[in-house]
């Protein structure tokens, strides 16, 4: 598969996933009497990566996330070559993914980007539930290194065919369902970007954290599963 048809793919993923996951925070989890909630967003994001995995990972991998594309080079899946071009892709995705968002919401009549935002990443006063930074890097850090982890063990040449983009996406729910309180959940840098981007302010002072820990978490995941895994893909 030539490089551009993989990057292309990994934009529309990581577009898919932005738009499917934070559109369904800010357009229908508050809205009365019907809203989703903490579930219904948990639930989009993974629903994203199962639908775009079946879609187009057979072109590109599916990763639309740079921390898993670093966390399979870590562990001997990914050659480093590829890196620069899949990361790109993502962050461009999220990037327009969220322009799309707003270009939308603001078509109601009671949005307000500074009052109701893109479901933006962050720590502190950017927390949902008002977690502190330390809070924050250690549980972003900790459950992308359990993403790569599962990730990596569902994909195996061992595990069964065809199963994969379902236990990721579970995989992906549950972060959401554990951590929304915490950071609104990125273990994503292209996720957090996009709407970081958008918003501005304390959202993009913040950014910093939503790369550096997932990218450490993702990483650190993939050399303990190719080491946990005898070293074989």
């Amino acid at each position: 598969m030539a490089n551009i048809n993989r990057g292309v793919a990994e934009f529309f993923g990581t577009f898919w996933l932005v738009f499917g996951g934070c559109g369904s925070a800010v357009y229908a989890a508050t809205v009365p009497d019907v809203g989703i909630g903490f579930l219904g967003v948990a639930l989009a994001f993974g629903l994203t990566v199962v639908t775009m995995a079946y879609a187009v990972g057979h072109i590109s991998g599916a990763h639309f996330n740079p921390a898993v594309t670093v966390g399979l080079w870590a562990g001997g899946r990914f050659p480093a070559k590829d890196v620069p071009l899949y990361i790109i892709a993502q962050v461009l995705g999220g990037i327009a993914a969220a322009y799309v968002l707003y270009v939308i919401a603001v078509g109601a009549p009671d949005y307000a980007l500074a009052a109701n935002g893109l479901a933006a990443n962050g720590y502190g006063d950017g927390s949902p539930g008002g977690y502190s930074l330390t809070a924050a890097f250690i549980a972003e850090a900790l459950l992308t290194f359990f993403f790569l982890i599962i990730i990596m063990g569902a994909t195996s040449k061992r595990a069964p065919a065809g199963f994969a983009p379902l236990a990721i996406g579970l995989t992906l729910t549950l972060i959401h369902l554990i951590s929304i309180p915490i950071t609104n959940t990125s273990v994503n840098p292209a996720r957090a970007t996009g709407p970081a981007l958008v918003e501005g302010g304390l959202a993009l002072q913040q950014l910093w954290l939503f790369w550096v820990a997932p990218i450490l978490g993702g990483g650190v995941g993939g050399l303990v599963f190719h080491w946990l895994n005898g070293g074989e893909d």
